[in-house]
Order: C-alpha cells, then sequence, then structure tokens
C-alpha cells in the first residue's frame, strides 16, 4: 500500500537477451508482468522487422481459429474457458498447431459441404415430391376425353385448323409465395393467354437448406400449347429462380415417380443423419482443442511483437531490449532472466541504465482501490512521483457523496446492494456477467458501499430517515415547561395552532441533542430555514477545509521534487491568500456558533455582511463586531491576502531567471560533456534525478533547462496560475455550495414522495377499512419510484457532483495529470 500514496521508483533497464532464449525469456516476462518494452525500432517498418514472418503465421492461425469459432457458435455450442495456465509453446510447436488446425479446418469444410449438399439435394427431392403430390387437375384433359358433357364442355366440336394437332405440353415447378402473384401475372401478359397456370401452396412447410427455417412454397402446373410458348415460360420461371421438375402426364407414371422420390428422401435422410453425427464428432473436437490453442497462439504472437521491439546486437548473437520496471522488481527480473536463459548455455543480463524521459507512473492497486485509483485517473495519470490522491479519495469522496445524500433508509438500501455484490464477487457467473450496467457497478461495488455507508453516518447527523426524523435520544426542547411558565390554556390552544418553544424561558431548552439534529425540528415551521443555514455554513466549512488540505499537499510534491523554493513562492502565498479570506469565514461562522448564545439571537450580527464590508473596508452601524477589534484584524487580512498575490505571481520566475543568470556566464570545459556522461552512467538515480525540480526542467539535463528557460514562458505560466488560483479561491468556495443545494433537493425530494405516496395511502387505508390492502400496492409504488428517483438518479446527480469537486476544486490545487501508465507486458487478461 505504500505506493498508493506515490508511485512506485521506476527505472530504465537494458536486457541483453541470447538468441536461443530470448522467446523464453520475454515468455516468462509476459506470464510476470514486470516490464513494459520500449520500442527501440520505431524507425523499422513493420513489415520490415526480424519476426514478422511468426507474427504473420500467428495471424493467419487467429484466422483460422476465426472460422472455426463462428462454425462452432453456428451449431449452438459454445467454447468452454481453458483449463489451468497455459504457457506459451516454443516455436517449434507452432508448426504442429499449424498442422493440426488446417487439418480440422479443411475437414469441418469438408463436412459442412457434404451436409449443404444433402440439405440442398433433399429439399429439391421435397419439392418435386410436393408438386407430384399436389391435385392441380388436368383442365385441357376434358376437352380431350369422351363422355358425358360438363358445364366446361363445348357445345360445338372443334373445328379443324392449323393449330389442330398440337401437343398439350406441362411445365411444373415450385416458387416462393412472395413472386407466385407476379409469376402468374407475367406469364398471362408475355404469353397472351395462350396457357392454363394453376398454383397451389404446399400441404406441409419444407426446411430451407441455407437457414434450417420452416418456409411454406407454391407449387404450380402450367398446360400451354407451342414451342414458342415452351420457351418463353421456361425463360420467365428461370428469372423468377423456380424450381422446375418434370412432370408426366399419366396418373400411374406420376405415382411410381413419387414413391422413387419418397424412398429417395429417406436414404438421404439417412446419410444426412450420419453426415451430422460426423459433424459433431469434429465439432466435439474443435471444442476440446481450440481454447488451448487459442490461448497459446495469442501468447506466442504477444512474445514475437515484443521480440520485434528488441534490436539486435552488432555480433548478431543477442537481442537488445529496454524495459521500464519498478526497482523493487529488478532483482525478480534478473533472476527470472537468469532462470529462462540456463538451458541456452549463457544466462541473460539485465542491468540499470540512466534515461532522460520521464518514467511511467505505477501504482498498484487491489480490488478496494482500484475504483477509487480510476477516479483520480480519469482525471489524468498523475507525473512520475507526483502525490496519488487516490488514498485521499477514498475518504473525501464518499463523505462529500454523503453529504449530499445523507438518508439512513438510502444509504442502508444502497450498503445492503453493495454488500450483496462484495459478498459474491467470487462467484463464477457474477464475474461472467457481460450486461454493461451490471460491469458498472460491480467495478464500483467497494466505492458503493461506503458511499451507503457514509450516507448512513450522515443520515443520522440530519436525523432523516425516508425523510421521517426518529427519535433515538430525549430531545433538547421541552413543550412541558414551555406550557407551565407560558401559561398556555385550551382557549388560548384553540386560537393559537402554532406555538412557540423560547430557548430563553428556563426549562425549555435543556441541551443539545447526543447526536445529529434534535428531532423536534421536523415539527417546526421554520424547519428549512433552518437546515439552510445550517447546510450552507457547513457546505463552506467543509469545502475552504477540502482545498487548504489540497493545498498543503502540494508541500510534499515541492519537497520530494527538490522545488524547495516552490514552498515560500508558491505554497506560502496561496495559503496565506486562502486562509486570510475564506479561513476568516470559517472562523467566523465557527466563532459566531459558539458565543452567540440564544438571548442575543435576535442582535446577532450577519456574517456575510462583515465579509463584504471586509472588501470594502467599511463598516456598517447596524451590524455590531462580534469581537473587539474585527476591523482591524480584518483590514490587516485583507492586506496580507492582497500581498500575497504578487509574490505568488513574481517569486518563482524571478527565482529562475537568477538562477538561469548565474549559471549562463560559466563556461564548460572541453571535457565536461564526457565528465557529465560519466556521471550519469555512474549515478544509480539518474533516470529519478534527470527529472529536475521545475515543471520546466522536465527531465532535461542542465544544458537542455538552460536553453528552453525563456523568462516570458515562464512568467505567462506563473500568471496563469495565479490568476487561476486566486479567481479559483472564489469560485471554489462558491462552487462547494452544492453540497447544501443538493442536500436540501434530496430531502424536499424526499419529503414530496412520502407526502404524496406513503401519507396519501395511509389515509386511504383509515377511510376503506382495510389498510393492508391498500398499502400494499401504495408500498410498492413508494419503493419503485424510491429506488428510480431517490437512489438512481439523485444517486447518479450526488456521484457527478463529488465527481466534480473532487477533479476542479481539489486535485487541481496539487495534482497536474500529466503523466502516463505503464503498461507491463503481461498475458493476464485484465477481469475488471
Amino acid at each position: 500500500m505504500g505506493s498508493m500514496f506515490r508511485g512506485e521508483e521506476v527505472a530504465l533497464a537494458q536486457l541483453f537477451l541470447p538468441t536461443a532464449a530470448a522467446y523464453t525469456c520475454v515468455s516468462q516476462l509476459g506470464e510476470l508482468g514486470l516490464v513494459e518494452f520500449r520500442d527501440l525500432n520505431a524507425s523499422v517498418s513493420t513489415f520490415q522487422r526480424r519476426f514478422v514472418v511468426d507474427v504473420r503465421r500467428c495471424e493467419d492461425l487467429e484466422k483460422t481459429f476465426t472460422f472455426l469459432q463462428e462454425e462452432v457458435r453456428r451449431a449452438g455450442l459454445t467454447l468452454p474457458p481453458p483449463e489451468g495456465r497455459l504457457p506459451a509453446p516454443p516455436p517449434r510447436d507452432l508448426l504442429r498447431i499449424q498442422e493440426e488446425t488446417d487439418r480440422l479446418a479443411q475437414e469441418l469444410r469438408d463436412v459442412r459441404g457434404n451436409q449443404q449438399a444433402l440439405r440442398v439435394q433433399l429439399h429439391q427431392l421435397q419439392l418435386h415430391a410436393a408438386v407430384l403430390g399436389q391435385s392441380h387437375g388436368s383442365p385441357l384433359g376434358a376437352a380431350h376425353t369422351v363422355g358425358p358433357l360438363s358445364e366446361r364442355s363445348p357445345l360445338l366440336p372443334p373445328t379443324g385448323g392449323p393449330h389442330q394437332d398440337l401437343r398439350v405440353n406441362f411445365v411444373a415447378g415450385a416458387v416462393e409465395p412472395h413472386k407466385a402473384a407476379a409469376l402468374e401475372r407475367l406469364l398471362w401478359r408475355a404469353c397472351r393467354g395462350f396457357l392454363i397456370a394453376s398454383f397451389k401452396e404446399t400441404e406441409r412447410q419444407l426446411e430451407d437448406p441455407l437457414t434450417g427455417e420452416p418456409v411454406m412454397w407454391m407449387t404450380f402446373l402450367i398446360s400451354y400449347w407451342g414451342e414458342q410458348i415452351g420457351q418463353k415460360i421456361r425463360k420467365i420461371t428461370d428469372c423468377f429462380h423456380c424450381h422446375v421438375f418434370p412432370f408426366l402426364e399419366q396418373e400411374e407414371a406420376r405415382q411410381g415417380a413419387l414413391q422413387q422420390l419418397q424412398q429417395q428422401s429417406q436414404e438421404l435422410q439417412e446419410v444426412l443423419r450420419e453426415t451430422e453425427r460426423f459433424l459433431s464428432q469434429v465439432l466435439g473436437r474443435v471444442q476440446r482443442l481450440l481454447p488451448p490453442w487459442q490461448v497459446q497462439v495469442r501468447k506466442m504472437k504477444a512474445v514475437y511483437l515484443a521480440l520485434n521491439q528488441c534490436s539486435m546486437s552488432t555480433t548478431h548473437k543477442c537481442l537488445i531490449a529496454e524495459a521500464w520496471c519498478a526497482v523493487r522488481d529488478l532483482p525478480t527480473l534478473q533472476q527470472v532472466l537468469q532462470d529462462s536463459s540456463s538451458e541456452a548455455g549463457v544466462s541473460a543480463v539485465a542491468h540499470r541504465i540512466p534515461c532522460q524521459d520521464m518514467p511511467p507512473t505505477l501504482i498498484r492497486t487491489n480490488c478496494f482501490t482500484a475504483s477509487f485509483q480510476g477516479i483520480v485517473d480519469a482525471y489524468g495519470v498523475g507525473r512520475y512521483q507526483e502525490v496519488n490522491p487516490a488514498p485521499y479519495t477514498i475518504v473525501t469522496f464518499p463523505f462529500l457523496f454523503a453529504v449530499m445524500f445523507g438518508d439512513v433508509g438510502h444509504g442502508l438500501l444502497m450498503l445492503l446492494f453493495a454488500l450483496a455484490m462484495v459478498l459474491a464477487e467470487d462467484q463464477p457467473a457474477v464475474r461472467a456477467a457481460r450486461n454493461e450496467i451490471w460491469q458498472t457497478f460491480f467495478g464500483g461495488r467497494y466505492l458503493l458501499l461506503l458511499m451507503g455507508l457514509f450516507s448512513v453516518y450522515t443520515g443520522f447527523i440530519y436525523n432523516e430517515c425516508f425523510s421521517r426524523a426518529t427519535t433515538i435520544f430525549p430531545s433538547g426542547w421541552s413543550v412541558a415547561a414551555m406550557a407551565n411558565r407560558s401559561g398556555w390554556s385550551d382557549a388560548f390552544l384553540a386560537q393559537h395552532p402554532l406555538l412557540t418553544l423560547d430557548p430563553n424561558v428556563s426549562g425549555v431548552f435543556r441541551g443539545p441533542y447526543p447526536f445529529g439534529i434534535d428531532p423536534v425540528w421536523s415539527l417546526a415551521t421554520n424547519h428549512l430555514s433552518f437546515l439552510n443555514s445550517f447546510k450552507m455554513k457547513m457546505s463552506v466549512i467543509l469545502g475552504v477545509t477540502h482545498m487548504a488540505f489540497g493545498v498543503v499537499l502540494g508541500v510534499f510534491n515541492h519537497v520530494h521534487f527538490g522545488q524547495r523554493h516552490r514552498l515560500l513562492l508558491e505554497t506560502l502565498p496561496e495559503l496565506t491568500f486562502l486562509l486570510a479570506l475564506f479561513g476568516y469565514l470559517v472562523f467566523l461562522i465557527v466563532y459566531k456558533w459558539l458565543f452567540v448564545s440564544a438571548a442575543g439571537a435576535a442582535t446577532a450580527p450577519s456574517i456575510l455582511i462583515h465579509f463584504i464590508n471586509m472588501f470594502l473596508f467599511s463598516r456598517s452601524p447596524n451590524n455590531q463586531p462580534l469581537y473587539s477589534g474585527q476591523e482591524v484584524v480584518q483590514y490587516a487580512l485583507v492586506v496580507l491576502a492582497l500581498a500575497a498575490v504578487p509574490v505568488l505571481l513574481l517569486g518563482t520566475p524571478l527565482y529562475l531567471l537568477r538562477q538561469h543568470r548565474s549559471y549562463h556566464p560559466q563556461k564548460r570545459p572541453i571535457g565536461g560533456q564526457d565528465e557529465d556522461k560519466t556521471g550519469l552512467l555512474d549515478s544509480p538515480d539518474a533516470s529519478e534525478n534527470g527529472l529536475g525540480s521545475d515543471e520546466e526542467k522536465g527531465g532535461c539535463a542542465e544544458d537542455e533547462k538552460e536553453a528552453k528557460l525563456v523568462p516570458s514562458e515562464v512568467l505567462m505560466h506563473q500568471a496563469i496560475h495565479t490568476i487561476e488560483f486566486c479567481l479559483g479561491c472564489i469560485s471554489n468556495t462558491a462552487s462547494y455550495l452544492r453540497l447544501w443545494a443538493l442536500s436540501l433537493a434530496h430531502a424536499q425530494l424526499s419529503e414530496v414522495l412520502w407526502a404524496m405516496v406513503m401519507r396519501v395511502g395511509l389515509g386511504m387505508g383509515r377511510k376503506v377499512g382495510v389498510p393492508a390492502v391498500v398499502l400494499v400496492p401504495v408500498f410498492a409504488a413508494f419503493a419503485v419510484m424510491t429506488v428510480a428517483i431517490l437512489l438512481v438518479m439523485e444517486g447518479l446527480s450526488a456521484f457527478l457532483h463529488a465527481l466534480r469537486l473532487h477533479w476542479v476544486e481539489f486535485q487541481n490545487k496539487f495534482y497536474s495529470g500529466s503523466g502516463y501508465k505503464l503498461s507491463p507486458f503481461t498475458f493476464t487478461v485484465e477481469e475488471e
């Protein structure tokens, strides 16, 4: 947990990896996740690197894996997670995996192709059988049969002509139902009525060979004369993608063909079942082999990508890599390299080297601190070894949220919800949930736990539980004492529905409530005015304290980075300006609470008027001072705050300019560059000391920071900082009043929900006479609206405002957030 307060010390290590053991060394580093490799081949194209062929082979395997995975999903199966911890396979195993994968993929393609061909063939047989089995009738056959006349028989015998010997032909087939009407119209128009067409739906749905879904088909039988008409019909049916089958005129021949088709369909179904059984066996092998192969090839590809970032030595006997590593992990790194390269005969070596670049930030977290660190990192990753706000955010963020969300009932519901997630965090089903909203809540379960716990605490302070006050301790106000001493009679009580409790009357006010707000205030008509005054002053006190704490944290940054001049030229003027003005306002609030009693409440001075007069250097005759000599103190504090502004504005630029001029005239000796380089290589802390003490140094060497020191830029930077801080003290203090506003809004919304739902339901229960029956739907509506409005919507609003107070009002006092994270090379898949 030591690294939570400040990022760990990170060093740049140079690794010498023997060519024969480089793959093994990098794979072991990936299992441990100790280092972040730097790309030493940034100027080399991706396609010109040493291990690009191996990377391509891994990518080809991943494409084959994708095909196999899609086939498994297509069959309605799922891939099980790989069992155990699988290391990166040796490079020689890549060829074996590739051969087995290609053989398995080809076998699956063949079986799938055979299955698809069998399904298409079976579908054709079923369609053909459906066409032959449909009773379309033979409209032309009746005209040529000899027998009794019917309504459709011609009255006159056909006369001879040039077409009397033409033979009647038939076209039978099947078409999709939505195309049948268009096909019939086009046939009629194209053939000008020289045909007779009959369309009927199939008796049962047939399985589509492509989608597997049951589909209804429309069978048709077309009778026509002449070869030209037949050609037109065949072209039109081809355009509509119709399935055309031969149609026999004799009934006996059709029945024989139908029986033959049914027999072929049965045989084909048996072959199809055997094919699907063999396909399931192939898919079972895929399910068993694919998950470990995916993990191994993914690791192998990551190793080769890391090796592509290494450079080759001049002798081509080893690879040279540079990696960021935590200083405390350097012994582990050296031991891992030695163990991994022991079989190669030459041991891999790692040693620390100096670097002028700013190292990455490494802050180790656990399941409890991860959500709070995520809040800080969302604003910006801290600079190297900058003070980390996360440990303080663990306390301040839930507390400020609870100030705006204070309610015992609402906080308890949130606490129970978070506690349920914490207790179930080890269950695989909970962690494997893919719902994005659930993952958000589950990732911040400990944050929700503290938010609910603090909300219960502030709810007891506000004495609110679902907007109702609770009497845990006896009230500090006595109504009986007021009635006895004021002589309240029945007539007086009848004429005065509102009664006043005077604390100046002896025995009426017996002392403060032991914890929180006295429940008698929930019955008072001036309840809202009292809470307004209390919560507004409380917000100012919390805000000034929070900002002052942020300025104090900047002291640790200045001391750690060797910026001791900033303690006098920045931190001291900032604290002077903040405390002389707004710290004095907090003092007035506390002083008035402690020394102004109920007897002098009517003539109590206004703090707001005193604070305005403080800036105007004036006084109000109607507003008495709180203490003797108040005007002199206020004028002195204003002058002191104004005097701190030029110190804050000009102190740091003048100091840096003086340092620059004192070093600039000195001439460097001829061998100075070699001496500096030697000293840099000999210093183990060069990577840390090279960062310099000022932000303007940026981790550069002494000659670089002299060259980069431009007085106008330094002055402009400090002027922006001074204006932002001085104006920010005013705006940020006002911004903390959102604690007061949202706390009142939450309390009033809870009160409205109780009055419009539960109170109405309780009244209806008395009228109906069966309270339980009425209260069931009323309580259900109250519970739903409480969760949806007060917990979700109000909770989200309070969360966002607490987030704003930490990012803008607190962290900008000491936290720059201009760094970047250490992203170690690791095979571990992050669960959260």
